[in-house]
């Protein structure tokens, strides 16, 4: 989801790398020397940077949720004053990168967020519904007649939808990023869209 051009650090490729073995194998069936052997460094090594597995898990889903929010706040201090509807196709925009680009992060949050800490799981659920906040707004100030309930019930949806994306295909079998984004965001608009119809 990051815009930068610079190389990553040695931190971030250690939790790219961690997000991608957690998320193929398990948070359990992963070891710290397998995480080393992937970004070029022993094991013992990773301890200079992370205390633990866990603290890497901790920041990866920590990280995703509070990526999300600031990039969608950003969003919408860039678009502030458009027409509701360019306000909710850069949400579904910034979204759908997440759901490309991130697969992993999406499988391991599916699969162990419960593995969490119970203050880092809180931080995660609450920047989660402040993520969510922000689309109700949004999609309320898009479909005024359609009652609260209903709207974060789309929202969820959409969610799920956009969400979904470690389950379409094996990488490098889906029709192509351009391609897939255009669907993903005409499937979501349209979800919302119906929601609104009712």
């Amino acid at each position: 989801m990051a815009t930068r051009t610079d190389a990553p650090t040695r931190r971030e490729q250690i939790l790219k790398e961690a997000a991608r073995l957690f998320a193929e194998r398990g948070f359990h069936g992963v070891g710290v020397d397998e995480i080393g052997a992937a970004v070029g460094i022993s094991g013992p090594g990773l301890y200079r940077h992370f205390p633990g597995k866990d603290a890497m898990l901790a920041e990866l889903l920590v990280g995703i949720s509070g990526q999300l929010l600031t990039g969608a706040k950003q969003r919408l201090k860039e678009v502030d004053g458009a027409a509701p509807e360019v306000v909710l196709d850069s949400l579904l925009e910034g979204h759908i990168d997440f759901a490309l680009d991130d697969r992993p992060l999406i499988t391991l949050h599916d699969r162990e967020l419960d593995r969490l800490r119970d203050s880092d799981r809180k931080l995660v659920r609450q920047l989660q519904r402040q993520y969510v906040e922000l689309w109700v707004g949004v999609v309320r100030a898009l479909y005024p007649d359609l009652a609260e309930p209903a709207v974060r019930s789309a929202v969820h949806s959409v969610f799920g939808l956009l969400n979904s994306t470690p389950h379409l295909a094996r990488p490098g079998s889906l029709p192509g990023r351009a391609t897939t984004a255009a669907l993903l965001h005409r499937m979501a608009r349209g979800a919302f869209a119906a929601a609104g119809s009712d």
